[in-house]
């Protein structure tokens, strides 16, 4: 009881000490408002830790509090030295990758063959629906050319583990789900680059083999290492494999927090726009992926899981391509905002889609165990 009250009581203050930074935001009071709109965000995301229906929003309001620190204070967040901490980015990622790799196995592909009609759809709305609704905030916000190309960039990319959690809390279809991220990130190297040659070449340069070498060697081969460390290792290690949601974790907040740091004037200059361009582009890819699924009569658990699927995309991938163009602080910044964003709105629709009961058997399911990586992922949501 003592304890649900200090987390009652904290999130209050946090609140209150919001509100302060805001007001001396306003005033342009730079140092009093960097001072209480980190401490507010630090605390909110360890007084949500008491309010189960607010604990998913945990994780994000600590990466809320780097990006906040980075803008604030860039230059902790650039390099040391002659050491450009950019140079982690693609280390980081590739960190990720593995860890997702150690989660997966043979029967996470197992649903192209059990329900091949749900999961095409899967793919065909994962690389039309967000490229194109990318395209079309691009050309619409009038945005300088790189930040345009980095909305479009994020629209190409596959979806990523934050998309099977948020479908195991949605009650949705949690195997379409793993089986679809699986499948559109081996087809990334090839759908991202040709889908960002299209769309993206009159924003930017855009080579299309050297962007899928890169994805190649950031997404593709840290995934087979991590499947072949499965494969022969699995279990083994007891302690790396408890340790890898928190480094995947940690790895993602770093990214998006040095990100920030490097495109702050540009973040400043476009920001507020940039974030609803972004907001609209994700609340699209919801509502337009749920609708598709829809029309082709798909069951209620996998057009939840399809919506999630396409609404939620692999913003670390966007990230290190951004930064192999050399663009990280411009084409980067969309991916950066989209990151943290996408964990607020998923939450919440899939928060609220628990809260309704889909109903009946799901003839969709393309199996009832519980797969490794949603094992993985849920410890990583927790």
């Amino acid at each position: 009881m003592q304890q649900r009250a200090f987390f009652k009581y904290a999130l209050i203050f946090s609140l209150g000490l919001f509100a302060a930074g805001l007001f001396f935001l306003m005033q342009d009071q730079t140092t009093a408002s960097s001072i209480l709109l980190i401490s507010s965000l630090a605390l909110m995301a360890i007084s949500f830790q008491g309010f189960p229906k607010l604990r998913g929003f945990s994780y994000t309001f600590w990466i809320l509090t780097g990006v906040t620190f980075s803008l604030y204070h860039p230059q902790y967040f650039t390099g040391v030295g002659d050491f450009s901490f950019k140079k982690l980015i693609v280390p980081l990622l590739q960190l990720i990758m593995f860890g997702v790799g150690t989660t997966m196995g043979y029967k996470d592909f197992g649903g192209i063959i059990r329900t091949p009609k749900a999961v095409i759809i899967g793919i065909i709305c994962q690389f039309t629906i967000m490229p194109i609704v990318g395209f079309t905030i691009a050309n619409t916000f009038e945005f300088p050319p790189e930040i345009a190309a980095g909305i479009i960039l994020i629209g190409c990319v596959p979806s990523g583990l934050a998309s099977n959690v948020m479908s195991y809390i949605a009650n949705a279809n949690v195997p379409l789900s793993i089986t679809v991220t699986a499948v559109a990130t081996l087809l990334a190297p090839l759908m991202t680059p040709l889908l960002m040659e299209l769309l993206a070449g009159q924003f930017v340069s855009v080579d299309f083999f050297t962007m899928m070498r890169d994805i190649i060697e950031m997404v593709i081969l840290p995934i087979c290492a991590g499947l072949l460390y499965n494969y022969f290792l699995g279990g083994k290690f007891p302690g790396l494999d408890r340790a890898m949601p928190l480094v995947s974790m940690v790895s993602i907040a770093l990214i998006i927090t040095i990100i920030t740091a490097a495109g702050r004037d540009s973040l400043i200059a476009v920001g507020p726009l940039l974030v609803l361009a972004v907001l609209v582009h994700n609340l699209f890819g919801f509502t337009l992926g749920y609708s598709v699924s829809k029309l082709f009569r798909l069951d209620e658990r996998s057009c939840r899981t399809i919506a999630i699927e396409v609404g939620l995309q692999n913003g670390g991938l966007a990230s290190g391509l951004a930064l192999q163009m050399g663009k990280v602080a411009t084409v980067g910044l969309a991916p950066a905002i989209f990151g943290p964003l996408m964990n607020i709105t998923g939450s919440s629709l899939a928060t609220w889609w628990r809260s309704k009961p889909p109903g009946g058997k799901n003839d969709n399911d393309i199996t009832n165990e519980e797969t490794p990586a949603l094992s993985r992922a849920d410890a990583a949501e927790k």
